[in-house]
């Protein structure tokens, strides 16, 4: 799948670390698809497309584990 990037807003995971040094970002631009950013390597690095249907499953996960 092929996403424009561009001109998307990006937000600071509530999960990423206080440090500033693990830091991941979300954009809610994409109707039905979660992109997702290393904050380090934004502009630049790559960017994760997940399925919206996959990511709610996921974020839940995560947040039984905390």
């Amino acid at each position: 799948m092929r996403a424009d990037m561009n001109g998307l807003s990006w937000r600071t995971s509530s999960y990423s670390g206080s440090e500033g040094n693990s830091c991941v970002e979300v954009s809610d631009d994409l109707p039905g698809v979660v992109p997702v950013r290393d904050t380090k390597l934004s502009g630049v690095g790559p960017v994760l497309l997940f399925p919206a249907a996959a990511w709610a499953p996921f974020v839940q996960a995560v947040k039984d584990r905390a």
